[in-house]
């Protein structure tokens, strides 16, 4: 059986994989795949770990949507990546991020995209096909683009209902299917909106969810760093709380959830909107144990000085180990490693290129 951990690290000019074969104790770290390239997510698929995905965009060459069939070794750069009908008027930018379906689905694979579109495999991405329902959604219409455009940056499946799904959207919000696709609602109410008109606040679509997460113990737990601050809904998204007052620092990207504890979360805050760095040039991660009541930053291994770094939204991961351990790479190239859920921190990795997403197997 194999115990290594493996990382999977997209950056502004490649794909970096690190590993550790002695239980997270040393790192090893590998010439990057897709040089040059933006790598905007990649990710090993659980049900054949020898498949890697990665999802890359050049401002010459376009979009790329790499696949390697033998663990990375090899990479083939002319797999076919989402792509609009052509008569649809529109073409993907980009390909923001890859999920792998669920273990009784082998070869199906969820990408997300921009403009702001979910498109589905069944043949382990040999082809790709529009889930048109969602972008023609009636809400669309109030969907508009963030600081990173129209994008559709995160899937998050049910783990005991193959169709069962979420998709997040700058800035549209969260929506979610229980048929596999067929149909959409919203999820967003009570989800702050201060950046639109007044008049405009309660409408169900046009949010700014940077990131989502759900509990592994209780799926129906959703946390969201959103551009408004951190929520979080017990009840599968049909209504959500806002955590602003609950935290000192409301803005930020980056979030994940506790693998094993059922409502343990963290999450990356930075100083504000305007400012989105670290507060204080002080890198500190915010933990909570009890779904969002109580806060406590993490600090103890993080710079506490100069820091004036930020974390984009896909860069915070956590993998399954027994004391789990948690990544978070930075704007400026760092990546930071706690093994006891949080409580202490080491740099594994410096000098890199800006980090946009982290994943761990």
């Amino acid at each position: 059986m194999d115990h290594s951990t493996r990382l999977y690290i997209g950056t502004r000019k490649g794909m970096f994989r690190m590993c550790s074969h002695d239980g997270r104790r040393s790192w090893m770290i590998e010439p990057p795949a897709l040089a040059g390239w933006n790598v905007y997510h990649a990710i090993e698929d659980p049900r054949d770990p020898a498949r890697i995905y990665a999802a890359a965009r050049s401002e010459h060459w376009g979009k790329l949507l790499a696949r390697s069939e033998d663990g990375g070794r090899t990479w083939d750069e002319r797999n076919p990546a989402p792509a609009f009908d052509q008569d649809d008027g529109r073409s993907v930018n980009a390909v923001w991020f890859i999920r792998p379906g669920h273990a009784d689905r082998p070869g199906e694979l969820w990408a997300g995209v921009e403009p702001a579109s979910l498109f589905r495999s069944g043949d382990w991405g040999a082809t790709w096909h529009e889930v048109r329902r969602l972008a023609a959604h009636e809400s669309a219409q109030s969907w508009q683009a963030g600081g990173g455009g129209l994008c559709m940056h995160g899937i998050s499946l049910d783990p005991g209902d193959p169709d069962s799904l979420i998709a997040t959207i700058s800035a549209g919000g969260a929506y979610r299917s229980d048929d596999g696709g067929g149909t959409w609602r919203p999820i967003n109410r009570g989800v702050l909106m201060d950046f639109v008109p007044e008049e405009l606040q309660n409408d169900p679509a046009g949010h700014c969810v940077h990131k989502l997460v759900r509990s592994a113990a209780e799926p129906e737990w959703l946390f969201q760093q959103n551009h408004c601050g951190p929520h979080r809904s017990a009840n599968g998204g049909a209504t959500w709380e806002t955590l602003v007052d609950r935290v000192p620092y409301s803005f930020g990207f980056a979030a994940s959830a506790h693998p094993h504890e059922r409502r343990t979360v963290y999450t990356a805050p930075l100083a504000s909107d305007s400012v989105r760095t670290f507060a204080d040039g002080a890198l500190a991660v915010w933990r909570s144990r009890d779904g969002g009541d109580n806060w406590e930053p993490l600090r103890c291994g993080l710079p506490q000085r100069n820091a004036y770094t930020s974390a984009f939204r896909a860069a915070m991961t956590t993998d399954h180990g027994d004391e789990a351990g948690i990544y978070l790479g930075t704007s400026t190239g760092q990546l930071f490693f706690s093994g006891d859920s949080g409580d202490h921190w080491e740099m594994i990795a410096d000098f890199l290129p800006p980090i946009l997403s982290v994943e761990a197997v």
